[in-house]
């Protein structure tokens, strides 16, 4: 009696054991890093709307190679620009899916700065530091770690900057992570099965 009584016991810590991490698994927002490097486009034009999982429909900016100081670009050739009719009205980018934003590299005259507002369903969450320009491409690291579906540019003078290398993570689980969840989904299951065969023994010897 006491073995049928035990063993379930024994099984329940275990689930706890396994469903624990299995719970962090399943919070935490399985993504990969992508860099928007504007490098795989081959002529100069205007982004299209849906590049490298990116919503560039309602901006104005514009990539393109070729050497210009003081516009850098921080890898290859490619670079983007809001151009001279560009304003912060005109260049928002949305994700297509909810996404963290690490930050981008820039460049431009000194004296020009620049500063990103970051946005969720339509609420500013986040805005990262002002960032003083050079010809020198530099990182301006968001400093925020939460979802956002939109990015919005001020700049003390945005036809006079360039952006590189926008790096962001969409939230979306891995493979790997996927089996995780529904391994561990399968094994509470048949702890939950064994559980109830063990209730339903002990009641058939007690009977």
């Amino acid at each position: 009696m006491r073995k049928l009584i035990a063993r379930p016991a024994r099984l329940a810590r275990l689930a706890g054991a396994v469903l624990f991490p299995l719970t962090l698994a399943l919070a935490a927002p399985f993504a990969s890093a992508t860099v928007v490097t504007f490098d795989d486009l081959k002529d100069d034009g205007t982004l299209p709307a849906n590049y490298a999982g990116l919503d560039w429909s309602a901006s104005s900016w514009f990539q393109f190679a070729g050497e210009q100081s003081p516009y850098t670009a921080h890898s290859g050739d490619r670079r983007a620009t809001l151009g001279f009719d560009g304003s912060s009205a005109t260049s928002a980018i949305g994700f297509l899916s909810p996404s963290t934003f690490q930050g981008a590299w820039f460049a431009g005259f000194q004296g020009v700065n620049v500063a990103v507002d970051m946005y969720f369903a339509g609420s500013l969450v986040a805005s990262t530091l002002t960032l003083g320009l050079s010809d020198t491409p530099t990182f301006l690291n968001s400093g925020y770690a939460g979802l956002v579906d939109r990015i919005v540019f001020r700049s003390s003078d945005p036809a006079f900057f360039v952006m590189d290398d926008l790096t962001f993570s969409a939230a979306v689980p891995e493979p790997a992570s996927g089996a995780l969840a529904l391994g561990g989904l399968a094994f509470a299951a048949l702890i939950v099965r064994r559980r109830k065969a063990g209730a339903s023994a002990s009641t058939a010897i007690a009977a």
